[in-house]
This record gives structure tokens, C-alpha cells and sequence, in this order.
């Protein structure tokens, strides 16, 4: 006898993106904190980065190099004060230093605020070489970074169990936030 009832296929898997596949993977290593950790860390660098393009293409009197140079240990420099500010928080909370598994982890949040600069690199090293002129180029960086601060806002947002209206309600808040934050860190770098 045999069974001519149709097999049922597996349900397509969704397609995960780079937040999402890293997410997990912090998960596995050090739990929801570290996610937490993760994001906490891209958010500072995205915001340093952004003020840095903002307040350079405000003085108009940078040149390509200078504003590369500039964004690239401005960020540079948040990245090691979070890894910094992780082991001091470690010891001070566990009275140890982390181990190397825990080391690991907070290298790679680091290098995660590190992956705030590929794109707006990008941009200002093709204005260096004339490709683009200076202006065009802190002003697709400024983009790029404030459609970073809603991506990662987004998928926090997403990740949360309420409902959409609140999910919605809350990316709202986060954004107007994000700009206050903006407006807040143009006018200390431009006074």
C-alpha cells in the first residue's frame, strides 16, 4: 500500500540580515546583555560619527584628508573607550578581570562600532581622490549615518514584544531623540 498523500515541504526560511546574524551571535556568546552591549556601542559610534561629518561639512573649511582623518579616530577613539569602559565596568562589577571568552566579546562589540566607518570611509577617501567633491561626500556620510540610527533602531524595535503601534510609536520617540541628540552634539562641537 503505498502513501500518495503530498509531502509537506519545509517553510522557507526568512532571509536574516547583518544586525540579525550578529545579534545571534552575541547571544550565543554572552547573552541578551551583550546584544544590549552590542547595540549600546553602535549607537555611540553612529552618533560620533555623524556629529564629526556634520560639524566638518558645517566649518567648510576642511579638506578630504582632514575630514577622513577626523572621522576615522573620532570614531577609532569611542570604540577603544567602550572597550575600555566594558573592562572597567567588568572588574569593578565582578571584582576580576574578564576572561578571554569575555575579552572576545567586547572586541567584537568594539569592532562592530568599528563597522559604523566602512561606508562614510568610503565616501570621503573617493572625495581624497576627486571622485566626489568634499561636500557631496559629508553629506552622503551624514546620510548613511542617520539611516544607521534607524536601522538599529528598527530592528530594537522590532526585536521588542509589544504592539506594532507601539513599535511604531517608539521608533518615532527614538528618532525625534536621535535628533535632539544630533542637534545637541552640532552645537558643543560648533561652539
Amino acid at each position: 500500500m503505498s502513501d500518495d498523500t503530498p509531502q509537506s515541504e519545509p517553510a522557507p526560511t526568512r532571509r536574516r540580515g547583518r544586525l540579525e546574524r550578529r545579534s545571534e551571535e552575541l547571544a550565543e556568546l554572552g547573552g541578551t546583555d551583550a546584544i544590549a552591549v552590542y547595540f549600546k556601542e553602535r549607537v555611540y559610534a553612529t552618533f560620533t560619527g555623524l556629529a564629526i561629518v556634520l560639524v566638518v561639512l558645517g566649518n567648510g573649511q576642511a579638506d578630504a584628508a582632514h575630514a577622513l582623518s577626523a572621522l576615522v579616530l573620532g570614531v577609532l577613539g569611542i570604540a577603544a573607550a567602550g572597550f575600555v569602559s566594558d573592562v572597567i565596568s567588568h572588574l569593578a562589577a565582578h571584582r576580576a578581570f574578564p576572561t578571554r571568552r569575555e575579552v572576545a566579546l567586547m572586541l567584537r562589540v568594539a569592532a562592530g562600532a568599528l563597522g559604523t566607518l566602512v561606508i562614510p570611509v568610503v565616501l570621503l577617501a573617493l572625495a581624497a581622490f576627486g571622485v566626489l567633491g568634499l561636500d557631496t561626500a559629508l553629506r552622503a556620510a551624514s546620510a548613511v549615518y542617520i539611516a544607521t540610527l534607524g536601522l538599529v533602531g528598527w530592528v530594537a524595535v522590532r526585536r521588542s514584544r509589544i504592539e506594532w503601534w507601539k513599535q511604531l510609536l517608539a521608533l518615532a520617540l527614538l528618532m525625534a531623540l536621535g535628533l535632539a541628540v544630533v542637534g545637541l552634539q552640532i552645537l558643543a562641537h560648533s561652539a
